[in-house]
């Protein structure tokens, strides 16, 4: 029978054993559709001989031990596919749980495909098979039941054996560097932290005047703050496409913003309404140079397009020879980047990468190298002279 923590006292004692403890294996199982914040309804730890299901949302609950095991820097926390958790986890403790493994970025680096799926690790990795039917069930009702509470459990036990299987892949073949570069990026609290002023970024603008953005950014702001205070999901305040044209149309009185496509009566006539027409007001009041603009980009020079094929070609080789997956190394954005200047600022000129790819992807663009097939393999051929 799985174990399951819902006591204080119980989980203190648990995280005191894991936190002697070399590495620990760690899942979580929440719910986000109907709030902005996820809600934690499960947290799964392995490690040694033991493993529980610590039930987040047991009464009288205080999760303070398992913040200060996450936070333990003399212990590994082993995750797959990090990212969500990391977020929960930095949200309710002020940190990025550290130091971690992600057994997803570690199968890409050891050559297991782009973004590899947790079931499909464990199987090549262990043998096991797991039954993930439990998968999109609701964890947020009581009591789980037995099955539920087995596809958890199984998730961190099962990880204990893909994590050792992958740390010996890494020491064999010296790529434990690569990995930590990934990981960096994946504990800088930069990568989860959320600024309303930046929020009108993630909406999909195709261009727009100084003077709209400042409208934008404000009006996305405003929604973004509200959505947290009211922990609701943004889109279910307020859509994109209404922020959109709220910041298109600028408008000045309740009128005009009931004009705005999916504002209900209620919104416009309510402190909503006035709320955003402030928004509006305080993006019209932006001094023209200080209203936000667009990232420009050089555009790519026309007649590219055969070089950036050749360029996704030796991609594709370089990282089937060394057995990383291509995604981890470069997309197809940053190869016509690269293509069109060699101090492009992709992580495919830095690093690893550059070794790897850059370097290589540099000297075909300017025939230092060339592509060959022979007996049905690509080769890269060093030429003597550059025409």
């Amino acid at each position: 029978m799985t174990r399951v923590i819902s006591n204080s006292d119980d989980l203190a004692a648990f995280c005191a054993r894991a936190a002697t403890e070399a590495f620990v294996t760690i899942d979580t199982e929440f719910i986000r559709d109907r709030t902005y914040w996820p809600n934690l309804c499960l947290a799964q730890l392995a490690f040694a001989d033991e493993a529980a299901c610590i039930d987040t949302l047991a009464k009288g609950m205080d999760l303070a031990p398992l913040y200060q095991l996450l936070a333990n820097e003399s212990v590994l926390k082993v995750f797959h596919a990090a990212r969500q958790d990391l977020e929960i986890f930095f949200h309710r403790m002020g940190e990025v749980p550290h130091p971690i493994f992600d057994t997803q970025v570690a199968a890409m680096v050891c050559g297991f495909g782009d973004q590899v799926g947790y079931e499909t690790l464990v199987n090549r990795l262990t043998g096991e098979r797991l039954d993930k039917t439990s998968r999109f069930t609701d964890w947020s009702k009581r009591p789980l039941t037995p099955r539920q509470l087995k596809y958890a459990i199984d998730d961190v036990v099962h990880l204990t054996g893909a994590y050792l299987a992958l740390k010996k892949k890494l020491e064999a073949n010296g790529r434990a560097h690569w990995l930590e570069e990934e990981m960096a990026v994946l504990t800088a609290s930069g990568t989860y932290a959320l600024h309303p002023e930046q929020a009108w970024r993630r909406l999909k603008t195709r261009g727009g005047k100084p003077a709209f953005l400042a409208v934008l950014r404000e009006v996305a702001a405003w929604r973004e703050t509200e959505a947290q205070s009211r922990d609701i999901p943004r889109n279910r305040l307020i859509r994109d496409d209404s922020v959109l044209d709220i910041a298109a149309n600028a408008p000045g009185t309740r009128e005009d913003l009931g004009r705005i496509r999916g504002l209900s009566r209620g919104i416009v006539d309510g402190a909503m309404g006035q709320a955003i027409l402030d928004a509006v007001a305080r993006g019209k009041a932006v001094r023209p140079e200080d209203r936000p603009q667009l990232e420009k980009r050089a555009p790519i020079p026309p007649g590219l397009g055969p070089l950036t094929d050749l360029l996704k070609v030796l991609l594709k080789k370089n990282c089937e020879e060394n057995d990383v997956a291509s995604r981890l190394v470069a997309s197809s954005d940053d190869l016509e980047r690269i293509a069109a200047d060699d101090h492009a600022d992709v992580p495919a000129l830095r690093g690893w990468r550059r070794e790897l790819f850059g370097e290589a992807a540099l000297a075909l663009k300017h025939g230092r190298m060339a592509l060959a097939v022979e007996r049905g393999r690509v080769r890269l051929l060093e030429l003597e002279e550059a025409e």
